[in-house]
């Protein structure tokens, strides 16, 4: 088991050290950093003066390398707007974000889990063809479209809960909601494969000639081989969701992470959209890599197999 960990360690970091590079690149070749610290209508010796103040006429390799220290360092740069540093500006939101992931993703799993368990128990019934359809609607339905179909209903129709900002829990009921879809569909279909799979292995077949109820068979037996690729999915949803968050931030004006992206972006402060970009995606190869040291505690295969 160590081994493995450790493999997959090794290759979390390789990925991590890859997005790196790929996040440097997009910030300073793609874009010209001085041009975007200049302003409106710098002249060539305004560019060359800021090029050498921030060491931006160096080798890209040197610049890179600077970039990784100050990244250990946890020195994420200064907003080219505020002159804050992105550091602290994503320390004061990350809470709000990482909350309002936790609590979409928990609730995408308590609706997801019974209905894929229903779904595989009534395989080709009613029940299972009434959650399929539903779990279809849900994932052609755009995010946004979604969070704003929730607001004319329950903010705006019935006036039961607010439709902006974050002062208390009623104001993260609707952005809760409207996250979680984007990981509802996934799960739902991933639990109900993998009890329909569990569920036809021999196991289940000699727990049933054994006389086991019926109940203990499907919860105790079938469900949990079948939560290990839930548990993976779950994982990557998550750090998806803290993306996803972008979208369902700038409707509902929570600030959080993804409301300083989507400001950062339309005033192109490059560090901070860089940070978040960065902190995203170490988020997902986290996430990714803590689901495979869960699956190997909880799947003796895996541990044999890395022996």
């Amino acid at each position: 088991m160590l081994v493995l960990l450790l493999r997959r360690a090794g290759l979390a970091i390789m990925v991590a050290l890859s997005v790196s590079m790929l996040c440097f690149i997009l910030s300073n070749v793609a874009v010209d950093p001085a041009l975007a610290l200049a302003g409106d209508s710098p002249t060539e010796a305004d560019l060359q003066a800021l090029r050498e103040r921030y060491k931006l006429d160096r080798p890209l390799p040197e610049r890179y390398a600077a970039y990784l220290a100050r990244l250990v360092a946890g020195d994420l740069g200064t907003s080219q707007l505020t002159g804050e540093p992105v550091a602290r500006m994503l320390a004061d939101r990350i809470g709000v974000t990482a909350s309002l992931a936790l609590a979409a993703i928990l609730l995408a799993l308590a609706i997801a889990l019974p209905a894929g368990v229903a779904a595989a128990a009534n395989r080709g019934g009613w029940t299972d063809r009434v959650i399929s359809f539903v779990v279809a609607v849900v994932q052609a339905l755009p995010g946004f479209w979604a969070a704003l179909l929730l607001i004319i209903a329950f903010g705006v129709k019935l006036r039961w809960l607010p439709i902006s900002g974050s002062g208390t829990l009623a104001h993260f009921v609707l952005p809760t909601v409207a996250l979680s879809l984007y990981a509802l569909p996934a799960l739902t279909r991933l639990t109900r494969s993998g009890m329909v799979q569990a569920l036809d292995a021999d196991y289940i077949r000699t727990a049933r000639a054994m006389g086991l109820p019926a109940r203990a068979i499907l919860f105790k037996n079938a469900l949990r081989n079948a939560l290990l690729p839930v548990v993976s999915l779950g994982a990557v949803q998550f750090g998806f969701m803290l993306g996803g968050s972008i979208v369902i931030e700038s409707i509902f004006a929570i600030h959080g992470i993804g409301y300083l992206a989507w400001q950062s972006m339309i005033r192109s402060d490059m560090p901070v959209i860089q940070a978040v970009v960065l902190m995203i995606s170490l988020t997902y190869i986290v996430l990714t890599f803590l689901s495979d040291v869960l699956n190997t505690a909880l799947d003796p295969r895996l541990k044999r197999g890395a022996a």
